[in-house]
């Protein structure tokens, strides 16, 4: 979707994802020592401020400003601070060898986008650094708990394998799961959840 038709989702005074974390993404967090932590797309804040409230060192990345204003209202309203920088994904400055943790969730970009922010996040890993992400895969097409109605954008396995060569798998499932992240994620939904650590 547009930037545009982000900016107008987000201008909500509701959280449309919720303020709560992504509950894979609270599981793994809450089993590493924080340290520096990238979250590309991250929206309205919601993983990002949990992690701050963990002691991360947080860095959150996406192209609407509107998001960029929650997210800050959150993190304040938490007595926490994270950095947020407003850009496309693509054109953003990725730091190499930099971060100790990257959280992907529910990022549904083009194939040969998804493929240049892949390989600039991982070259943002520090040797030992994890990817943490969750996605729809492309059953999710059938279901109408959220996500893209366009199965391109969706996620499998093999893809996800070709992409993260240079990565240890720690992790990788499909499993379906009943969500339940505001009024945008709620109900039945078919998701990868998937974990590497940078070799």
């Amino acid at each position: 979707m547009s930037k545009h038709i982000w900016d107008e989702r987000y201008s909500s005074e509701e959280y449309i994802y919720g303020t709560e974390p992504n509950e894979f993404f609270r599981q793994q967090i809450d089993l590493m020592e924080a340290g520096r932590l990238l979250l590309p797309g991250e929206g309205e804040g919601r993983n990002a401020v949990y992690a701050a409230s963990k002691g991360w060192m947080v860095d959150a990345v996406d192209f609407s400003f509107v998001a960029k204003e929650k997210a800050l209202k959150l993190a304040e309203s938490k007595s926490v601070s994270i950095n947020y920088f407003v850009s496309d994904l693509k054109e953003f400055q990725y730091s190499e060898n930099y971060y100790d943790a990257v959280g992907l969730f529910f990022v549904h970009l083009p194939s040969e986008t998804r493929k240049i922010v892949n390989e600039k996040i991982i070259s943002s890993l520090k040797v030992g650094g994890k990817i943490i992400l969750e996605a729809f895969n492309k059953l999710q097409i059938n279901n109408n708990s959220g996500g893209p109605k366009d199965i391109n954008l969706l996620y499998d396995e093999k893809e996800i394998l070709e992409s993260c060569k240079r990565l240890d798998i720690l992790m990788i499932e499909s499993t379906t799961i009943a969500i339940n992240e505001g009024n945008y994620h709620k109900g039945k939904a078919d998701v990868i959840r998937f974990v590497g650590r940078k070799k």
